[in-house]
């Protein structure tokens, strides 16, 4: 039995823990299980926690946790209920119930109604509770003096002290120190306060009067305000808050070009803003001297559109409005010069609804306060608005204070061990005072590195002589809240300064469309030119022409045709990041295209020169002409470009620059200037490039123009237009050597410089393809010699050469004519024979007795037989051809032939006539 029980154990340990017994007056809170659920056996790391009954509390571990072998862990140490005994942590508070400033009529309820709330909180300092012992200090130093004297030597020792007043926090931090006092202020607003090595224990939780230059600054650079100036009032808290904002704005790129300060009469310091044309004002003075400096303001006419003022925002809202007889401005004056400033205020009241640390949204903590103070109007109230940064004070205390209790515990010390005395537990609660990050009733509560609260800044604006909200900044995250609802005198917010504004210029667009639509017409021309030669190969005359060049020449001038549209897209159609590569499509379109228009026409001139201009024993060696060689040449000159253009783009890519005119200002607005500026493809070394480039092509167009001159007067079959490539040639070149210097002097003339280098490339590509082009399309079109090279075979039954063919069909052609000069002889030959038979008839009549004389000299026939002149054969009417036809003789053949031979000499006269 007993090993059997043995085992259950040991298997019962493997799977869990079995439950234990709660404490005496206590019981066990089973996490995550309801009654029904819990067993006998617990799963493996799984946590209970023990509690009492009552106002008793645990002694001992309050939660053990299952292990893997079965048991609960600190097994070793009881835990046992036992009653609660609060320690009491004493804070030593100075509350101004009167005096200057008597915050404390609503600083302290609000204080402890913290109190309360805290000491109701297990779950911070479970064992202490917070007292507080105050007395009222009216906002005077010397006051404050003695009660700090009772404070500090009166029974109990006090942890922490919390005193309202500027006057009396400066006082109070200054001597705490040497008593290892934490100070803890909520409502100091004085810059100096922020001093470390001049008050090193010191917090609060009012931000300090320099909270308004983060808020200002975020302004500045949200209007794009980079020089500012400055006026105050010649006081120790305006000093320090201006030094404050140089800083800052020091360390944001912003410059503060004026800065003048005055004790009581600003009228100088004004009449200085308005000479050295300040814009951006910021100023920083009580509310009766802020009457003084806008009466000031208005008379030098330092408002309006130009100008922005920047203000303290805790004045009334009605300031401007109430009557000052220090000043000698009207109300409608004032509020004219007011009009449009912009004033920075701290915000004392969350505007979310949130629950913070306390559980209570602002609005919560405002009625209960209210509830406290009695139904007292809070505009009666001292200290009303500063009542959340009070309540707020009271949880950072505490919530600090509970952040030590471990710490020390870890140091075998305890809170209620403090004596002025003890370094160890002062530096505890700074450490935790210095990292506390909570959300209270107002707003998020951080505090810097001096100590001082950072929180929002309401940013109001005067629209139509009443107070707008137009935004919050929140300086720990950076966040700024805008509403989007600030309105300005003119179009916007003023410049800082002159404005100068940036205009790019921008190419013509009725100029980039006109040349664009040349071009296309262009691109158009070439395809149809080069269908036509590819159509049009087998043709003969196509054939002599050397076809293959002439495509290259026309896919060369469509390239250079396609160059135009880059050569006139600027920023106004692309993004300027892709400008670069809009460059490159200028170069290599260009220089591609030239390189086959013009290298296709220059390899045949130059093949002309080098075949035909050889002495006859060479040349006709060379007769034979091979393709391959011209599609070679053309490759070299192909070659050499595209060489060229990658080592320049891979040495030294084109990029985009910015050229900067002369300032031009518009008659509009005498404040604001152009600054006009043009975008440029370049490089580093452009003109180093440009230079070989051109250098290089401007050779390759005048060694043209000579090997043109040179073959104008050579007939050649085998390239049989050579006379009209170099006629586009003379062209090419004149166009390009006057543009290319012409382009570079007016670069900074964007239509001049795009219509003369757009312009050139059209015209040269038009009477490129027009004069190689046209006339073979004409040809063609009205001889009709649309046949192969193989048809013409067939139909000529021969195999000769193109030479041997084209002279044949030559001579056929004036066989033609010459048969139709033959038929006209033909026709008077026999109109002068039938002439000649009347003529011897009447002669035979009329004279009959002369017959025989007839006979022995000019051998006529006699009348009677029908006498024919000599040679005449009547049976026949045949015909020979002048002697300059004999030539040609036997390629027609009459019926009958009359030759000199059969003709008299008589009457050879007659018939040529």
């Amino acid at each position: 039995i007993l090993l059997l029980c043995t085992l259950a154990t040991f298997f019962l340990s493997l799977s869990g823990c079995a439950i234990i017994r709660p404490p005496r007056d206590g019981g066990i809170r089973y996490r995550g299980l309801t009654q029904e659920q819990v067993g006998l056996i617990l799963p493996v790391d799984y946590e209970i926690e023990y509690i009492c009954r009552g106002s008793r509390v645990i002694v001992g571990p309050k939660v053990r946790k299952c292990l893997s072998n079965g048991t609960w862990t600190e097994m070793d140490h009881h835990s046992r209920c036992c009653k609660h005994i609060s320690k009491k942590l004493y804070i030593g508070a100075l509350f101004p119930m009167s005096g200057g400033w008597p915050g404390g009529q609503a600083c302290l309820p609000a204080a402890q109604m913290a109190l309360d709330l805290v000491n109701n909180r297990s779950d911070i300092l479970p064992d202490y509770e917070l007292e507080l012992i105050y007395y009222d200090s009216m906002c005077d130093p010397g006051e404050a003096t003695k009660l700090l004297y009772d404070l500090l030597y009166t029974e109990p020792i006090k942890i922490v002290l919390m005193p309202g007043c500027s006057s009396v926090s400066t006082l109070v931090a200054e001597a705490a120190r040497m008593w290892n006092l934490i100070v803890f202020s909520y409502g100091s607003s004085s810059p100096a306060l922020s001093n470390r090595q001049r008050f090193p224990t010191f917090f609060r939780t009012h931000p300090s009067a320099t909270l308004h230059n983060p808020t200002r600054v975020r302004l500045f650079q949200k209007w794009k305000w980079t020089k500012i100036a400055t006026i105050q009032q010649t006081t120790e808290v305006f000093t320090s808050t201006l030094d404050d904002l140089e800083q800052r704005v020091k360390e944001a790129g912003i410059e503060i070009s004026v800065r003048q300060s005055f004790l009581t009469d600003p009228a100088v310091a004004v009449k200085n803003l308005k000479r050295q044309d300040a814009r951006i004002i910021v100023g920083l003075f009580y509310e009766t001297e802020a009457r003084k400096v806008f009466c000031e303001v208005y008379k030098e006419k330092l408002f309006g559109k130009k100008y922005v003022w920047f203000l303290i925002g805790w004045y009334a809202d009605n300031w401007f409005k109430i009557k000052d007889p220090a000043i000698n401005c009207t109300v409608e004056q004032m509020t004219e010069a007011v009009e449009g400033h912009v004033t920075t205020e701290i915000v004392m009241l969350n505007p979310e609804t949130v629950r913070g640390a306390s559980n209570l949204t602002s609005q919560e903590f405002l009625a209960q306060l209210m509830s406290r103070l009695g139904g007292k109007n809070p505009e009666e109230t001292g200290g009303f608005q500063e009542a959340p940064l009070a309540y707020d004070a009271v949880w950072a205390l505490a919530l600090a204070l509970n952040k030590t209790v471990a710490p020390l515990r870890g140091k075998g010390r305890r809170l209620e061990d403090f004596n002025y005395n003890n370094k160890d537990i002062t530096s505890e609660i700074y450490r935790a005072l210095n990292t506390s990050s909570f959300e209270g009733v107002s707003g998020h509560v951080v505090f810097d590195a001096q100590g001082s609260r950072m929180a929002w800044t309401l940013i109001e604006q005067l629209q139509g002589g009443s107070y707008k909200k137009i935004g919050y900044y929140d300086s720990t995250k950076g966040n700024l809240s805008w509403y989007g609802n600030d309105k300005w005198i003119g179009a916007g917010p003023p410049a800082d300064q002159t404005v100068v504004i940036e205009e790019f210029r921008f190419l013509s667009q009725k100029l980039f469309v006109s040349v664009s639509v040349f071009a296309g017409m262009g691109i158009l021309l070439g395809i149809v030119c080069l269908t036509f030669n590819i159509y049009n190969s087998n043709v003969r005359y196509i054939q002599n022409s050397q076809p293959y060049l002439n495509n290259i020449t026309a896919v060369g001038c469509v390239l250079a045709l396609a160059a135009v549209f880059p050569l006139g897209i600027d920023g106004h159609h692309v993004h300027r990041s892709q400008f670069p590569v809009v460059c490159q499509f200028r170069l290599w379109l260009l220089g591609l295209g030239f390189s086959l228009a013009y290298g296709s026409m220059f390899t045949k001139i130059w093949w002309v020169h080098t075949v035909y201009t050889k002495k006859d024993e060479k040349k006709e060696k060379r007769k034979h002409l091979e393709p391959w060689k011209l599609y070679a040449t053309v490759g070299v000159l192909l070659a050499i470009d595209v060489l060229s253009l990658m080592i320049w783009q891979i040495v030294d890519p084109l990029h985009i620059t910015v050229e900067k005119f002369t300032k031009e200002a518009p008659k509009a607005d005498l404040d604001v200037l152009i600054q006009p500026l043009l975008e440029h493809c370049s490089s580093e070394k452009m003109n180093t490039w440009l230079g070989v480039v051109y250098g290089y092509k401007g050779l390759l167009l005048l060694l043209g123009i000579f090997l043109a001159y040179e073959t104008k007067s050579i007939s050649t079959e085998k390239i049989n237009d050579h006379r009209a490539v170099g006629m586009a040639i003379y062209n090419v070149a004149v166009l390009c050597m006057i543009t290319a210097p012409v382009t570079m002097i007016l670069s900074s003339q964007q239509d001049a410089s795009f219509a003369f280098a757009s312009l050139a490339i059209v015209f040269s590509v038009y009477i490129t393809l027009v004069v190689l082009f046209v006339p073979k399309m004409r040809r063609l079109i009205t001889r009709g010699e649309w046949q192969s090279e193989q048809q013409d075979t067939l139909k000529t039954g021969s195999s000769t050469n193109n030479n041997d063919e084209e002279k044949s069909r030559q001579l056929e052609r004036e066989n033609r004519e010459l048969q139709k000069i033959i038929q006209e002889k033909e026709e008077r030959v026999t109109e002068l024979r039938n002439q000649l038979a009347e003529r011897q008839a009447l002669r035979s009549r009329r004279h009959t007795s002369s017959q025989n004389q007839n006979q022995n000299h000019s051998a006529p026939p006699p009348p009677s037989s029908q006498a024919e002149p000599p040679g005449y054969s009547p049976g026949t009417e045949q015909h020979s051809l002048p002697p300059s036809f004999s030539n040609s003789s036997n390629l027609y053949q009459g019926e009958g032939k009359l030759s000199r031979n059969h003709c008299h000499n008589s009457r050879l006269p007659l018939l040529y006539k």
